[in-house]
């Protein structure tokens, strides 16, 4: 039982679980006039007894609330028997108790109030914390009696934490440096290597990859192809930069709109430009711009301040403080854009970006824009965003139609989140600044919460695209305000955002989980062991490709089509366009990054999909994570998992040494530590049993697969002994699971 007792993490959420279906805030549902939501509802006299009150602060046996709740008549108590809701526990009419007994006060969303900077706790454990973030940690832990993990080994350190920077396994160099660095700092200085290489800007963009909905086509039924990559290359190159937080973001909204912008500028707003676009005759032109505004209107709100305004696009939110008439303030920062619904149908080059749009000549590759990959010589466009010269006034549309005109609104935020101030230019450049006033008490604690959830497979906020009254409550919300301030207090820093995170005893801990911990901390909540979960559908690629030898690592440059099975593209296409038919690249960009492959948005590609990537026909900023039969037998099949165990049992067979030798180098190479006798055993003997049952027309057939050629003159049956052995290795729980 808390010493004092918060409305917001204790109260509400027992009434929106146990109340609120007949006393919340659905109007067509609620019973007897009576809101338990609005502290104006819930103080007042009851309708069909004035003498009476719900709450009395202060008397809990004076407040019809806790009477109800707490007595064993049955024509009283609430829930009602028949409601189909469970009766509260004890501890919950106790929590209600002692909140009556306290003045029975409400709070304002926690979410939209400013993050304060908390003390950093005291600890019992004063040896544990390496930084502030293990304080508010280990203070939970220790109320509830539960001990944090030791450190895990090296090797599983070391493999952790180079796949949340790089998204890449360590190579064998790195893994034998780092177990013979005995100095304090030797993880210290493998995360500052790891965030230096080019390869940590491609780990951070794919996350926002999903945020951004980028794809390589325009969706809908033509969906033909889009050349909007330059912009994924602009993004790869503001991490590895480490452009700051509050520019990285207003140059993606408001980059044109800049005094004396820039081309990097107007290309970072193509962000704003990666919403579906149509191409099919016949359409209303006034019904889809009306959709591309509603789109980018949406993405804001998820996106960057993680919550659902789309909620509010037909009508008041029901559940948030929002109003439909502040949903259409909002939306007119983005309703001048210089867009119609429809351009142009399937055609050449030209329709590649849709207006508002720039090109980008070789000059421009060569001077401001020189982390664009262009190759060619050919014309280059983007779609970004303008403005129209002049100012399209926006309505209300009622119930969300797009040709149903209420009243004029003119540009506004959520008051409940903070006003926009009037001093602030109207337009997306203004609406930026509003964004990063230190006083909005949603931006930094939503990045947070983001960089938390992709370093720790879950948010601090789990509900990371919702902070409002329907999300999950923070699980250590004065860690939440403290990092939020913390960030903007040293300049919205993303790099010092994420180091100080990975070098926290919390992120360092052993994923091992023991019963006693199974038990208490189930979910790790309570952050009591590591991260432990499957990669996301690029790294699974990724980490193929790297540990075999295969990876091609250019970065940057148009996305690519590596191997797909033949027929998925022609059977769900219009029949138009240079995206009617699947072509597979060939040589290098066949083992290019999974970040790269062609996104197609109504037949997006097959094996992303098996393991959960985003189609990205919307802003998504935490992809579900499933475990199907489906993705084993994606590990068995995948061409390029299979060519990958070639390449590799080939580069094996290279080195002058035994099969055991061999085969503990692949399981270095894939799993990233050394194996355990027992494991090595197994796979000794399953290589040479192969050698025994394997003829060299069995061989063949198993080396058939992949167009990376095989050294002429190899003896086949030990290659495809050996191959068939790195692909048991491949097909290993662990080798795609960060632990």
């Amino acid at each position: 039982m808390p010493d004092s007792i918060s409305y917001n993490f204790n109260i509400r959420p027992i009434l929106s679980d146990k109340c609120y279906k007949c006393h919340g805030p659905d109007a067509s549902k609620r019973q007897a006039g009576l809101r338990l939501d609005k502290p104006e509802s819930a103080f007042k006299a009851l309708k069909d007894n004035p003498a009476a009150h719900v709450l009395v602060p202060g008397s809990p046996e004076m407040s019809e609330l806790f009477r109800r709740i707490s007595t064993n008549d049955t024509a009283e108590i609430m829930p009602p028997a028949n409601s189909n809701l469970k009766r509260l526990t004890p501890h919950e009419v106790d929590l209600i108790k002692k909140w009556i007994k306290q003045g029975a006060k409400y709070e304002k969303h926690w979410a939209f109030v400013p993050p304060k900077l908390w003390p950093v706790p005291e600890v019992d454990n004063k040896e544990w914390p390496k930084n502030p973030i293990d304080n508010f940690i280990l203070k939970k832990q220790e109320q509830y009696g539960i001990k944090p993990n030791p450190e895990a080994d090296k090797e599983h350190l070391l493999k952790r934490v180079s796949l949340d920077l790089t998204g890449l396994p360590p190579s064998l160099e790195m893994q034998d440096r780092f177990l013979a660095d005995k100095s304090p700092d030797a993880y210290g200085k493998v995360v500052d290597e790891l965030m230096k290489s080019p390869a940590y800007g491609e780990k951070m963009a794919l996350h926002w990859m999903d945020v951004a909905r980028y794809a390589d086509s325009h969706g809908y039924q033509d969906d033909n192809y889009r050349t909007q990559w330059p912009w994924r290359d602009w993004v790869i190159h503001a991490y590895n930069e480490n452009l700051p937080y509050d520019k990285f973001i207003s140059w993606q909204l408001a980059g044109d709109l800049m005094p004396d912008a820039t081309k990097e500028q107007l290309l970072a707003t193509g962000f704003n430009r990666n919403h579906k676009i149509t191409e099919e005759g016949g359409v209303i032109n006034e019904e889809y711009r009306v959709a591309y505004v509603t789109d980018r209107t949406n993405t804001f709100g998820k996106a960057l301040l993680g919550v659902t305004m789309e909620c509010a696009h037909c009508h008041d939110h029901k559940y948030d403080p929002f109003s439909q008439k502040e949903y259409y303030q909002l939306y007119s920062f983005f309703n001048s854009v210089k867009e119609p619904g429809l351009q142009a149908t399937v055609g050449g080059p030209e329709t590649y970006a849709k207006r508002p749009l720039m090109q980008i000549t070789n000059a421009d590759v060569k001077s401001i824009l020189k982390f664009v990959n262009k190759k060619d010589t050919g014309k280059l466009i983007v779609s970004v965003m303008g403005d129209s010269e002049v100012y399209r006034k926006t309505y209300i549309l009622k119930r969300g139609n797009y040709d149903a005109h209420g009243d004029e609104v003119q540009p506004g935020t959520p008051a409940a989140i903070m006003p926009f101030n009037n001093a602030l230019p109207k337009n997306r450049l203004g609406l930026a600044k509003w964004l990063f006033d230190k006083r909005n008490p949603l931006t930094a604690r939503v990045f947070v919460n983001q960089t938390w959830q992709e370093l720790f497979g879950k948010g601090i906020v789990k509900s990371s695209g919702d902070f409002g009254m329907q999300g999950d409550l923070p699980s250590h919300p004065e860690l939440l305000d403290w990092l939020a301030v913390d960030f903007m207090n040293h300049g919205w820093d993303m790099k010092r955002l994420v180091k100080q995170m990975v070098m926290s005893a919390t992120y360092r801990q052993s994923a091992v989980l023991t019963k006693d911990k199974m038990k208490i901390d189930p979910d790790n909540t309570l952050l009591s062991r590591g991260p432990r979960y499957r990669l996301p559908a690029e790294l699974v690629r990724d980490l193929v490709l790297a540990s075999s030898g295969l990876l091609t690592k250019t970065i940057g440059g148009p996305s690519v089509n590596p191997y797909q099975p033949p027929g998925l593209w022609e059977n769900a296409t219009s029949g138009r366009g240079i995206l009617a038919s699947y072509k597979q690249v060939h040589g290098p960009d066949l083992y290019r990054r999974g970040m790269y492959t062609l996104i197609k948005r109504t037949v997006p590609p097959v094996e992303m999909a098996i393991f959960d990537a985003s189609n990205r026909d919307q802003c998504e900023v935490k992809r579900l994570r499933t475990n199907t039969p489906l993705q084993a037998l994606l590990m068995e099949n995948d061409p390029t998992v299979l060519e990958a165990a070639r390449v590799l049992a080939a580069r094996l067979l290279k080195d002058n040494t035994q099969a055991k030798d061999k085969i503990t180098k692949a399981f270095r190479l894939i799993i990233g530590r050394t194996p355990a006798e027992q494991e090595l055993g197994i796979l000794t003997a399953y290589y040479n049993d192969q050698l025994k049952t394997l003829n060299k027309k069995d061989a063949q057939k198993v080396l058939t697969v992949g167009e990376y050629p095989i050294t002429p003159g190899v003896d086949e049956v030990l290659l495809a002994a050996m191959m068939k052995t790195v692909d048991t290795i491949y097909n290993l729980e662990e080798a795609i699971t960060k632990t």
